[in-house]
């Protein structure tokens, strides 16, 4: 693990020379609302910018915050770029949308935004588990290509219904459905402003094949794939090579992985421009986190 005041990023002054812009890393475990406050007071002593580059880092997250915090980057910047070293998951892939363009490194892993459930059985650390959309809505085509039922007749229907229902609770389903249309329309409205003279049928179709095109939510999107949904992702290899070098660094820093012992604190959070970075740390022993400054 990095120690906090060994983190250096001598790259990022050097991103912005090489892109005319200003450079905000965004590295986080799992996106969240919590850390908007954090990540207003940063762009607020960036100010506002004709260019803004994103060096995004982070597993996935809450679809709600990756809308708060793409609204809000693009109150500050008139063109907005995602610069992706390397792990770019599920919230982060939505987040990474609403890019006017998105660059994207060899190693670079964007994942399909099916959206997950959280949901409780019992008390104890096994009792959390997580339900996937695409699990439940492709169950019909299932029991037609495995076991050859004939879902055109309505009774089959019913009895298929009668086994989710009374596998799943009704209302459970039901919120499964309204975090599948959430998915759909957050995503649909930050890729308007990649894709803004794409017609929104177009646009649902994109979002369409990254919510339900691929057959596991861990499958490793490439920037190639993204290429061919007609993304607006590009190479330049200079501005990859300094990005991967973040992305080394943020590797050693972000997550509880990367503790000594269960006991240390989790940098969860980094917020960086050229000069200062603004860190989460969450404890075991306390609920509250805590914000950090180091000088880079």
């Amino acid at each position: 693990m990095t120690n906090l005041n060994e983190l250096r990023l001598p790259m990022l002054a050097e991103l912005e020379r090489e892109r005319n812009s200003k450079v905000l890393v965004l590295a986080a475990s799992m996106l969240d609302s919590e850390f908007l406050p954090q990540l207003y007071e940063v762009l607020l002593e960036i100010g506002k910018t004709e260019r803004l580059d994103v060096v995004l880092y982070g597993r996935g997250g809450e679809i709600n915050a990756a809308r708060r915090i793409g609204l809000l980057l693009h109150e500050f910047t008139k063109h907005l770029s995602f610069v992706v070293p390397y792990h770019c998951q599920s919230a982060c892939t939505a987040l990474a949308l609403a890019g006017h363009e998105v660059i994207a490194s060899d190693l670079a892993s964007f994942s399909p935004i099916d959206p997950r459930l959280q949901t409780v059985d019992g008390d104890g650390p096994n009792s959390i588990h997580e339900m996937d959309s695409e699990s439940v809505r492709l169950f019909n085509e299932m029991c037609k290509a495995w076991f050859h039922l004939d879902i055109q007749q309505e009774e089959i229907r019913m009895q298929l219904l009668a086994s989710v229902g009374s596998s799943i609770f009704p209302t459970t389903l039901t919120a499964l459905y309204r975090a599948n249309l959430e998915m759909k329309d957050i995503s649909e409205e930050l890729l308007a402003f990649q894709l803004p003279q794409e017609t929104a049928q177009r646009r649902s179709e994109i979002v369409h094949q990254l919510m339900h095109g691929y057959h596991s939510h861990s499958y490793a999107i490439t920037r190639a794939n993204l290429e061919q949904m007609g993304l607006r992702v590009k190479r330049d290899e200079k501005v990859e090579a300094l990005a991967w070098q973040v992305g080394k660094a943020l590797t050693n820093f972000i997550g509880g992985q990367v503790r000594q012992t269960p006991q240390d604190p989790k940098n969860d959070v980094l917020l960086a421009t050229a000069s200062m970075g603004h860190v989460r740390q969450r404890h075991l022993e306390r609920i509250a986190h805590t914000w950090l400054e180091i000088k880079l």
